[in-house]
């Protein structure tokens, strides 16, 4: 299947597609409308589609946020989605690991993830407690705030991360 897939930069066209792919994958959560603002805002964000036959199976987005003090520059992985039927295929691996290549390629270096360490972790993500999230989490998910450096030998940073206004909303960082 994956050999079939296409990844790409996401347009303004996939917005239709992306609507129907978050509905199915995320029937309880109703992240369409953070990545429709993440494709028209004027911050950096890096969105990648994966289709299949024409259809979209697939996205990412990873946005470029600040550290404060530090000033450094990351990027947050967030929302990663594949097609429900689709899962186990490969396609949610593919889409982190082209966005990490084109993330070192612009020089960007660490990427931050709120998600499960079981999967998270095959990418090279571990548990963060450098970098504060913009609200504070619930104790059981400190396991869950990850972070993972592209190249070795870049600087770590620490402080608190500040996100662009698609993700300034407390109810996207509790259960």
């Amino acid at each position: 299947m994956i050999d079939q897939t296409e990844l790409r930069a996401c347009s303004g066209d996939d917005l239709p597609g992306l609507k129907d792919l978050y509905a199915k994958a995320f029937p309880d959560e109703d992240l369409f409308p953070v990545v429709k603002e993440l494709s028209g805002g004027d911050f950096p964000v890096l969105s990648i589609v994966a289709t299949h036959a024409g259809e979209i199976v697939g996205h990412v987005a990873f946005t470029t946020c600040e550290v404060s003090p530090d000033g450094g520059e990351v990027s947050l992985l967030a929302p990663l989605c594949a097609a429900p039927r689709l899962h186990r295929q490969g396609i949610g691996s593919a889409l982190v690991r082209e966005g990490f290549k084109q993330l070192n390629e612009v020089g960007l270096s660490q990427v931050l993830v709120l998600g499960d360490p079981a999967y998270y972790s095959r990418f090279g993500f571990r548990p963060d407690d450098r970098i504060e999230p913009p609200y504070k989490l619930p104790d059981a998910w400190s396991e869950a705030w990850q972070s993972v450096q592209l190249r070795p030998d870049s600087a770590q940073t620490s402080g608190k991360l500040l996100v662009p206004p698609p993700w300034d909303s407390k109810a996207l960082w509790a259960p």
